[in-house]
């Protein structure tokens, strides 16, 4: 064999396996979800009734809007430590500029909305003109949300909700038996995101910008503006989530669910989408939303199990889940200094 020969063997041998790698990295997600699904299935007789199933895409629903957003956010290496906040805060404004200041709808909606997508903007404002990370700036932001939304409310909870806010997170569609109009809602603001990242030039910008910033930037694209746009759009979406789920529950109120955050950072990178930035996308975050519902919703239909051994378990899962994405996403070299 001569030299090229062996040369053009090796290349061949390096580009199998990195569709071999690249194949993996894709299908373990989704044989994660349907080993989970038949897992459960047979552990309970209940989990794959009409019923369980539609309860599993409720429970998902207020994630899923927030997951949207957040994957914006980790597609360009950045995260988002405010969403949980940012859901209590809109809240909050919708029902006391309708309760207390009788403004009618939909401007309640549409200034609580508008006030987290300002303030993801000024995260975003923060983390690219300062040069603060975003792990700090958005953590800040959630103490400010917070500190308002206990301001506004003086701790008080709300139980007088906007007919809006009530038809987003309890109506249905086509009836008492029909479809929840949480449930579209999370679709549609799933399809839009999907169709953005998919098939725009900001989409395309926004994956340049988190697999290369630099390259991105010799490229022409202004990073700056991609940063403060991803987390304006999470923002964005932890208001229309804030929404939703004021009317889920049939109230406001001041305490944030900080399980939001987890929760949505973990369904996110449990369907594949890189912590490091310029991998990923929507499907790869429904897939994961599908896999934390149904991890959740299993273990709570499985009567034999401690329920105090649920959020350990859960935990051993997105521990599993963050260790095969850095395998798969490659390590970085090594300082040996």
């Amino acid at each position: 064999m001569t030299q090229t020969d062996a040369v053009t063997s090796h290349l061949h041998e390096e580009k199998r396996s990195t569709v071999l790698k690249r194949s993996l990295r894709t299908l373990a997600p989704l044989w994660t979800l349907l080993a989970l699904m038949l897992f459960f299935s047979l552990a309970s007789e209940s989990f794959l009734r009409p019923i369980n199933l539609n309860n599993i895409l409720v429970q998902i629903s207020t994630l899923a809007i927030l997951g949207a957003g957040m994957t914006f956010v980790l597609l360009t290496g950045q995260i988002d430590l405010s969403i949980a906040s940012m859901v209590t805060l809109v809240g909050i404004i919708n029902a006391h500029m309708f309760v207390n200041m009788g403004i009618p709808e939909p401007w309640p909606s549409l200034a609580a909305v508008g006030v987290a997508t300002l303030l993801g903007l000024l995260s975003g404002l923060a983390t690219t003109r300062f040069r603060i990370p975003s792990f700090m700036s958005t953590l800040a932001m959630s103490l400010i949300a917070s500190g308002l939304a206990t301001w506004i409310s003086q701790g008080r909870t709300f139980f007088k909700i906007s007919e809006v806010a009530a038809f987003l997170g309890s109506g249905r569609i086509g009836g008492p038996d029909g479809l929840r109009v949480l449930t579209v809602v999370a679709a549609l603001c799933l399809l839009v995101s999907f169709l953005v990242l998919r098939y725009t030039r900001f989409g395309r910008y926004i994956y340049m910008t988190g697999a290369n910033p630099s390259g991105a930037r010799l490229a022409g694209v202004n990073t700056n503006l991609i940063f403060t746009a991803a987390l304006a759009i999470s923002g964005f979406c932890g208001g229309l989530a804030g929404l939703v789920n004021m009317g889920r529950l049939g109230s406001a109120q001041p305490q944030v669910i900080d399980s939001f955050m987890i929760d949505t950072i973990g369904a996110v990178v449990l369907g594949g989408t890189s912590l490091n930035g310029g991998r990923g996308g929507i499907i790869q975050t429904v897939i994961g939303l599908l896999i934390y519902g149904t991890l959740r919703n299993g273990l709570d239909n499985i009567q034999q199990l401690d329920p105090f051994m649920k959020e350990f378990i859960t935990g051993v899962v997105l521990m599993g889940a963050l260790i095969i994405n850095l395998l798969f996403s490659g390590r970085s070299v090594r300082d040996r200094t």
